[in-house]
């Protein structure tokens, strides 16, 4: 990405050398002289790839948030003992906010970034540990349009038994059908991967703090 913008604006100066050098700047009678000219046009291709494009959107973001079932995660050494003491790992969503980019009839360029609290429990063998999450894109209210998935890997330090991360998704593009079409449109939602058994887990409404971990070292 950066090597790409790099050779743009190579080009971009290149050619505005070359302009410089075909016809000097003058005053023109009763009139607006070149430079002013430039300077009220809207950006073109260049401009728009080295950002220097300061029109405001033509609409709003689309939603971001986390979905409520895929929102923590919790594994268990055994599966079928949900006590505390059998708890390896633990996540949990705290929040995602982004910037979104579009003018005219261009798509809806975002990015992302998601907050995340992984805990360590009392049966981990490991201070390791890889979790996976998802983003979708999805009309408001509507299936999932497209979903990518993402290995985040943690690694608690000695003595630590919660991390936290920010995660950042540096370009989504939402193509749009025309210029009427506007990003409340849209949603951007974020989640864990979950097995049918972590999914149901959730839905069940039981929670294990991820800092449980350290509270109950504390009262002792």
């Amino acid at each position: 990405m950066k090597l790409s913008r790099a050779l743009v604006l190579s080009a971009a100066l290149a050619l505005s050398a070359c302009a410089s050098n075909e016809t000097p700047t003058v005053e023109l009678p009763g009139g607006v002289n070149p430079e002013a000219q430039r300077e009220q046009r809207a950006p073109n291709f260049f401009d728009r790839m080295i950002g220097n494009d300061d029109r405001p959107n033509v609409g709003p973001c689309p939603l971001m948030g986390v979905l409520y079932d895929s929102a923590r995660i919790v594994d268990f050494a055994q599966p079928n003992n949900r006590r505390y003491a059998n708890i390896e790992f633990t996540g949990e969503m705290q929040g995602v906010q982004g910037l979104c980019r579009y003018v005219d009839a261009d798509p809806i360029v975002m990015n992302l970034e998601i907050d995340m609290s992984f805990g360590r429990g009392p049966a981990a063998s490991s201070d390791r540990q890889t979790y996976r999450y998802w983003v979708a894109v999805a009309r408001r209210g509507r299936a999932p349009i497209e979903k990518a998935y993402f290995d985040i890997d943690v690694r608690f330090p000695r003595g630590e038994a919660v991390v936290t991360r920010r995660e950042e998704i540096e370009q989504i593009v939402i193509p749009r059908a025309n210029p009427e079409i506007s990003g409340e449109n849209f949603e951007i939602l974020v989640g864990f991967e979950l097995t049918p058994e972590q999914l149901q887990f959730n839905r069940e409404g039981i929670r294990f703090r991820i800092d449980a971990a350290q509270n109950a070292q504390a009262g002792q």
